[in-house]
């Protein structure tokens, strides 16, 4: 999430919006969100809670059922809803191939 945090500005000029899923409670969250920029009181994407149901890392196919716990993963998904890029494991920590995706995404708009 630090690496997202330091390229927030890549993803604004790609007019993309930022959030981490985690089935951390709320206030772990919080607490993780400070942790990691605590210059600015938190990091300033939003980080939700898939804490209850586990339905959407369940939904995204990255649920391990033996942990009880999502795996790393970025998802980028376009304002259809068509997910254009993933990236699973520890990769998926830099920002590079999501950067690159939305950068794609907003160049193929603007050319229709």
């Amino acid at each position: 999430m630090k690496a997202y945090q330091a390229d927030i500005a890549k993803f604004a000029e790609s007019d993309t919006q930022v959030f981490g899923i985690s089935v951390d409670s709320i206030p772990t969250l919080k607490h993780w969100s400070e942790e990691l920029a605590p210059e600015t009181k938190g990091l300033s994407f939003p980080l939700l809670s898939d804490l209850k149901s586990r339905q959407m890392v369940k939904d995204y196919g990255i649920f391990n059922e033996a942990s009880g716990t999502g795996m790393r993963a970025t998802f980028v998904i376009d304002k259809a809803g068509k997910i254009s890029f993933i990236e699973e494991g520890n990769t998926a920590v830099n920002t590079a191939g999501a950067v690159e995706a939305c950068s794609l995404l907003k160049k193929k708009a603007a050319a229709q």
